[in-house]
């Protein structure tokens, strides 16, 4: 096959975002097209044969889109292009990503098409499940969302709230205030929450009571109006616990519960509420549910390899703990 030279002519912006530090997401687009793309000022020119020079350009045509809506462009969203340019369903980028203008180092723009409908998850219903695997963003995009309601007063609180299984939920011998207890627990929230919107927002939002956290224990007999709710890691629920803190919902308030059913930490893994809710609650209108696969992960390329060697694992005869069991409902 004859391989041609074409240029493609870019701003400053986009041709950082292109080429990446040290020329990194040119070399991964070059190692998986098998295209030269060089930079010889003003743009890059990519030479191959036809078929991988659209692929190449697709995938820059994906990074471009990023940079000009303000938001930052890695790695990790390079990966994403190249598997939608090879046919890899989930993974690619959405056509037409909805940003979220909260970002502090810019807006937050969904890497992939399963990320995408997912924020489309959060805007359309009210309570809306986010479930998969490690690293495909659904946890840091609910913090993003409900960050993004917060600043435009779209609610009047950001509620997180987890089981604290490894204690138990008796968080009592630890040392502190409530919030020096539970902290440990919310680490992967409160650090989406600082990196979107810069820890001295953070702290003073927390200061305020904008942005309150809390086990999963603490929420009996409240009502959250007017809040955005995220209920993380809740594989780890109980179907008691689940049903309580579904039931917070007040006049106003969205929730979010995100969750891995391959990572349950209870001692029974038949009584994880996240599976049950799940099966009688899919159908209920204003109910959303997004379920993430491997393929969505983004967070970095060995996190992929090993959701699918457990999977694979799984699908060889030694599968996770049925989680559906009809005599345990």
């Amino acid at each position: 096959m004859a391989r041609e030279s074409e240029f493609i002519e870019l701003d400053d912006r986009s041709l950082r975002a292109v080429i990446g530090p040290h020329s990194r997401h040119v070399a991964l687009i070059e190692d998986a097209f098998k295209v030269l793309i060089e930079a010889p000022g003003g743009g890059v020119s990519i030479n191959g044969g036809a078929r991988d020079r659209a692929n190449a350009k697709a995938v820059i045509a994906s990074l471009i889109s990023r940079a000009e809506k303000g938001a930052e462009v890695n790695e990790a969203d390079v990966r994403a292009g190249i598997g939608h340019a090879r046919g890899g369903g989930g993974k690619g980028a959405s056509n037409d990503p909805k940003a979220l203008p909260v970002g502090k180092r810019g807006a937050i723009v969904p890497k992939t098409n399963a990320q995408a409908r997912y924020l489309e998850t959060l805007a359309n219903c009210e309570l809306s499940f986010g479930v998969g695997p490690a690293g495909t963003g659904k946890t840091f995009l609910a913090a993003a969302y409900g960050a993004n309601l917060l600043r435009r007063g779209q609610v009047d609180r950001l509620v997180i709230t987890r089981p604290a299984v490894e204690a138990g939920e008796k968080l009592g011998f630890l040392p502190g205030d409530l919030n020096e207890k539970v902290d440990p627990y919310l680490a992967p929230i409160w650090e989406a929450l600082n990196d979107i919107l810069g820890p001295e927002d953070v702290q003073r939002r927390r200061d305020k009571g904008e942005i309150e956290a809390a086990p999963i224990a603490f929420m009996r007999g409240r009502t959250l109006s007017h809040a955005f709710v995220i209920v993380d890691e809740a594989q780890n629920t109980s179907r008691l616990q689940m049903k309580m803190v579904l039931t917070r919902l007040g006049e106003g308030a969205r929730m979010v519960v995100t969750g891995d059913p391959s990572q349950i930490d209870l001692l029974n893994p038949r009584d994880s509420g996240l599976a049950h809710a799940l099966r009688i609650l899919r159908n209920v209108k204003g109910v959303g549910v997004l379920e993430f696969e491997a393929q969505d992960v983004v967070r970095h390329a060995m996190v992929e390899r090993i959701v699918r060697a457990y999977d694979a694992d799984a699908a060889a005869g030694r599968p996770a703990p049925d989680l559906e069991d009809p005599a345990a409902a």
